[in-house]
């Protein structure tokens, strides 16, 4: 991460405590899963990436700065064009008012950003995020560290360590996050139908 976005060089950062969200057991509040079944945005998949890591970088009001600086912001825009980086997006009336972006290495997804224009946008393309790691065979969800925001989703951590072993073990195996054929309401019927049984 950089320590701002016109700084010219970046950091690399090893927690010891890693952040990970459940791709099946996300906690999705009541609220939200309302929202997410109305289908108030047309959910996107790598539609335009570009615009969702430069809405993830936007100064907004209590975050006037941010990591990501224009060598980050390259270096993933080179990773999804080799197909390794990838992004969920919301658009209304061709308008894209939310996002959140990734890497996808094996069978983890390490996400590393996220950006709302209008209301609970990014959540929404979090759950359409979950249902489609779920449906193609992802098993870790990273976010790196733990935040207020996230802790409503039931963010949890585990060690670096046990986070290194992780990776080693799932990153040659194979999973597909771009699905395609399948479009989002297939994705999120079939989450929801083993969303609530894992549940009971």
């Amino acid at each position: 991460m950089a320590e701002s976005a016109d700084a010219d060089f970046y950091n690399f950062y090893c927690p010891e405590q890693r952040g990970q969200l459940p791709i099946l057991d996300l906690n999705i509040p009541t609220k939200l899963l309302k929202m997410v079944k109305k289908a108030p945005y047309d959910i996107k998949v790598n539609h335009d990436f570009v615009g969702v890591i430069d809405g993830c970088a936007e100064a907004k009001k209590g975050r006037e700065s941010t990591w990501i600086n224009p060598l980050i912001r390259n270096c993933f825009i080179e990773l999804h064009t080799q197909g390794h980086a990838h992004s969920v997006e919301a658009w209304n009336d061709g308008e894209l008012l939310g996002g959140l972006y990734g890497l996808a290495l094996g069978r983890v997804f390490c996400g590393e950003s996220m950006f709302s224009r209008a209301t609970d946008a990014s959540k929404i393309c979090l759950v359409h995020l979950c249902a489609r790691l779920f449906k193609g065979g992802f098993v870790v969800l990273d976010t790196q560290f733990t935040n207020d925001h996230l802790a409503q989703f039931g963010i949890y951590e585990i060690e670096q360590k046990a986070y290194e072993s992780l990776i080693n073990k799932e990153i040659n195996k194979s999973a597909d996050i771009v699905l395609s054929g399948m479009n989002e309401e297939e994705l999120l019927e079939n989450y929801f139908e083993n969303y609530f049984e894992n549940r009971l």
